[in-house]
This record gives structure tokens, C-alpha cells and sequence, in this order.
């Protein structure tokens, strides 16, 4: 595969956000499927995407390192599977726009969980990044108690403390020797996913126009950027990856917005505002001490 320099992960990374951010434009456009059954369709379609494209990457081999890989590599198969179910189970509960803004926290809990399970110094910048963070989130869902579900609400939550858990299992192996390799971690997340959403999607309804759709997602919007986000997380630092990994949250509402007259509200902007800038803030500052 073509080497990547740095310039190359950073427009591959903005790549991969703008393909991850299709997810909400074409969940829009489904006719007949609902609920478990988008996430189980898209699980599937990404499974069987990696079950071809993870031995020409890697060799056959790949299948003997998740047979080895421990328990560090199955629980963050299981984050991944979190990730993949709760993600599209809350595009269909809750507006595009919360559920991107509610998932662009992930690296201020990153940062919570791994100072309370792993002991890392959490700087004073990032207590006051999760601070401004919280409050945007609570500007964002207080004016709109009344019109959302709570449970859209805690389920878009579950992507990204699942996406937390996910880092901090990886670090803990890491540090005790076992580097945790992410790729197969996220061909055990599609099997787990549509092993657990399979019974809960019956009696499938999709239609073929559904299932083409669905196919796009499983292999564009989930397979591929997610085997190219793991490439790119090797030669780009964390903040680098949490800033460029914002663009999805963008590129989301705009797609959804005109593609799908799906028009975010001004509390969502505003809050959302407040959590992207803290994170941008944080994760600037962050990378000026670093050089």
C-alpha cells in the first residue's frame, strides 16, 4: 500500500470524515427499514466488506491475531459493536444534527476516562474544555426536552463513552505490553453487532431500494473509512485525529440539512458551537505544548 507521508493522512482523514458523515443524509432516504434492522443491515454489509478487504490488507494472518488477541482485543470489539449499533439506532430516534454534536464529545470523555481507570493528569485546559462541553450539550437538549425522547438521547450518548471505553481499554493493554491491533477489534465489532441486532430487527422489511443504501453504508460510510481512520491514526497524533475527526460533525449537518431539508435548530448550533470550540481549544492548546 502507498506509503502515507503526513500531508497524505491529513486529506485521507478528511476523506474518511466526509464518508462517515453520509450516515445521517441516507438514513433519511429509507423507505421501509427501522431501528435494528438499519444498524443489523449495515453490520452485515460491513462484515462482510472486512471479511474481504482485511486478508488482502493484511494476509490471512489477520485471522489468527483475533484468535489471539486476548480480552483487550474482544472488548474493544464490543466498544466498536456499541458504537455501530447506537450510532444508527439514534438517527432514527433523534434529528442528525444532536446526535453529532452529542457524539463530538468523545475525546473530553476519552480524556475522563482515562484519568479516573488509568491515573492520567487531566490539565486544567481540558476540566474547563469538558466543562464549556457539558454546558453546550445542556444548552443543546434543554430547550428541546419536550420534543425529543430521552432514550434518543441516551443512546446517541452510548457512542461516545463506548468510543472512551474503547481508547482506554487500548492504552491499559498498551501499557502492560499487549498493543491491541484495531483493525481485526473492528471486524469483531460487525460480527457482534449483527449477532446481538439481528433477533431484535425481525421481521426484516427492508426493501431492495433500503438494502442498496444500506450496502453503501456497510462498505463506504463504516468499512472502508474505518480501516483508513486506523492507518491514519498511525502517523497522525491524537489531537491532529480529534480535530480533523470533527469535520464529520460538520459535513453531517450540512449533507443532512441540504440533502435531506433536515434544518438544525439554533439551540443545536449554538450548543453545538460551544462543544466543538471547546474541543478545538483544548486539543490546540494541547498540541502547542506538545511541540
Amino acid at each position: 500500500m502507498l506509503k502515507l507521508t503526513h500531508t497524505r493522512a491529513v486529506f485521507l482523514m478528511v476523506v474518511v470524515t466526509l464518508l462517515w458523515s453520509i450516515a445521517g443524509l441516507v438514513t433519511r432516504h429509507l423507505e421501509q427499514a427501522r431501528s435494528f434492522e438499519v444498524t443489523f443491515w449495515r453490520s452485515f454489509f460491513t462484515l462482510l466488506s472486512l471479511l474481504v478487504m482485511l486478508p488482502a490488507i493484511q494476509g490471512r494472518g489477520v485471522f489468527g491475531t483475533i484468535r489471539r488477541g486476548g480480552a483487550a482485543l474482544w472488548l474493544s470489539g464490543l466498544c466498536w459493536a456499541t458504537m455501530f449499533t447506537a450510532f444508527m439506532v439514534a438517527l432514527t430516534l433523534m434529528p442528525v444534527a444532536n446526535v453529532l454534536v452529542t457524539m463530538a464529545v468523545g475525546p473530553l470523555l476519552t480524556a475522563l476516562f482515562a484519568r479516573i481507570f488509568i491515573g492520567h493528569r487531566i490539565a486544567l485546559r481540558t476540566w474547563v474544555a469538558i466543562g464549556l462541553a457539558g454546558l453546550g450539550i445542556g444548552w443543546m437538549y434543554g430547550s428541546q426536552m419536550a420534543g425529543l425522547p430521552l432514550s434518543g438521547t441516551l443512546v446517541a450518548l452510548c457512542v461516545p463513552v463506548a468510543a472512551a471505553a474503547n481508547w482506554t481499554v487500548v492504552q491499559h493493554s498498551q501499557r502492560h505490553g499487549h498493543a491491541v491491533d484495531l483493525v481485526p477489534a473492528v471486524l469483531v465489532g460487525a460480527v457482534v453487532s449483527v449477532i446481538v441486532t439481528l433477533p431484535l430487527a425481525l421481521p426484516l422489511q427492508a426493501t431492495a431500494h433500503d438494502l442498496f443504501l444500506l450496502a453503501l453504508l456497510g462498505v463506504f460510510q463504516l468499512a472502508i473509512p474505518c480501516v483508513l481512520a486506523v492507518r491514519c491514526g498511525r502517523v497522525l497524533k491524537a489531537p491532529e485525529m480529534a480535530l480533523l475527526g470533527l469535520l464529520e460533525v460538520i459535513f453531517g449537518i450540512l449533507l443532512a440539512w441540504l440533502g435531506a431539508g433536515e434544518r438544525p435548530a439554533s439551540a443545536v448550533l449554538a450548543g453545538g458551537a460551544l462543544v466543538i470550540g471547546a474541543l478545538v481549544l483544548n486539543e490546540m492548546l494541547g498540541w502547542k505544548e506538545q511541540k
